[in-house]
């Protein structure tokens, strides 16, 4: 009896020592992955501003310049691509929407980024685009990678359709939870004009007619949670010019918008709400569950070795032999 038991908990333990690893390094890589039809929005808000009045060309204080940023997933266009692709594809229709303080829209920018649901990595097909124009994203953006590493990564900037690198800058505890702060720091750089003007009868086209041109830099600050790579808050130092032309008159340049942008206070909470919850899936993938699964097994094998030596012990009496039955004599 001791022996069946030894052997069933044999198995048991090379089972769940087995499916530790399985389940770290082959299932979640496969069943982590960003939903199709995911939708989050983001109201950011830029107090004490500097933004430029368009009917007087003149750049002036205003109390609040607020940014709502919106990504819907449009699960259409993922399973179209990913027939194509051969993998999980996630499709974000984005919205960048900036309006005064008087409610009144200054600019709206879309955005359709497509990215692999597991890695977070670019996939470029056809519709990639910022505000119309086609573009081919490197990097990340928006969000990292699960389990992202305390390095350096490659991040896309959406108004100036380039990519560069956001620094690793430590670790800090941001409302509870441990999180990696990344800064990234974009020189002046030439970017294009909105679609969509706030003045009517404006266009891009005819503002690019006078030689006026759009000058862009920002520094782009996040806290990363890690194990999720979902940002808990951000926050951009940013600043753009209108330089030269006729529509400037004789003046060189002129702010278009300067301010200190930071998420607002409830979606800060519902965020760091939203990751915990989310935080907690992840590590019982990548860490409580793998290391139960072990720690099971190898209590199961030291169960199973002590049942068997038990078995086996030298002071239980050895079975005796039958000896050969002697004839009777008559």
């Amino acid at each position: 009896m001791r022996r069946k038991a030894s052997l069933i908990l044999l198995a048991l333990a090379v089972f769940f020592t087995a499916l530790s690893p399985l389940l770290r390094w082959y299932a979640f890589p496969r069943l982590a992955k960003i939903p199709a039809n995911q939708y989050q929005d983001m109201v950011l808000e830029a107090k004490d501003a500097t933004l430029l009045d368009y009917g007087s060309m003149t750049a002036k204080k205003v109390d609040k310049v607020t940014i709502v940023q919106t990504l819907k997933g449009n699960v259409e266009a993922s399973e179209k691509i990913e027939r194509t692709a051969g993998r999980d594809v996630v499709v974000w229709d984005g919205l960048s929407y900036v309006q005064g303080p008087d409610g009144e829209m200054v600019s709206k920018i879309p955005e359709r980024y497509i990215f692999d649901a597991h890695t977070q990595e670019p996939v470029h097909a056809t519709g990639e685009m910022v505000d119309g124009d086609p573009v081919k994203r490197e990097g990340i953006e928006f969000k990292w990678p699960f389990l992202t590493e305390k390095r350096d990564y490659e991040y896309f900037d959406a108004q100036a359709r380039i990519t560069a690198p956001i620094h690793y800058k430590g670790t800090q505890d941001f409302r509870g939870v441990d999180v990696y702060y990344f800064e990234q720091t974009l020189p002046w750089t030439k970017v294009p004009f909105p679609k969509t003007m706030p003045v009517e009868g404006i266009t891009a086209e005819s503002v690019a007619k006078t030689g006026t041109t759009r000058w862009y830099t920002t520094v782009r600050r996040f806290w990363v949670e890690p194990v999720t790579g979902a940002p808990v808050y951000g926050e951009e130092i940013h600043k753009e010019e209108l330089r030269g032309g006729t529509l400037l008159g004789d003046r060189d340049k002129v702010t278009a918008f300067a301010g200190h942008v930071k998420m607002r206070e409830d979606y800060i909470r519902s965020t760091v709400d939203l990751v915990k919850s989310q935080r907690l899936l992840v590590l019982l993938m990548t860490s409580y569950l793998p290391w139960g699964f072990l720690v099971l097994g190898i209590g199961l094998l030291s169960l199973s070795l002590y049942l068997e030596a038990r078995g086996r012990r030298p002071g239980d009496p050895s079975p005796t032999e039958p000896r050969e039955q002697e004839p009777v004599s008559a």
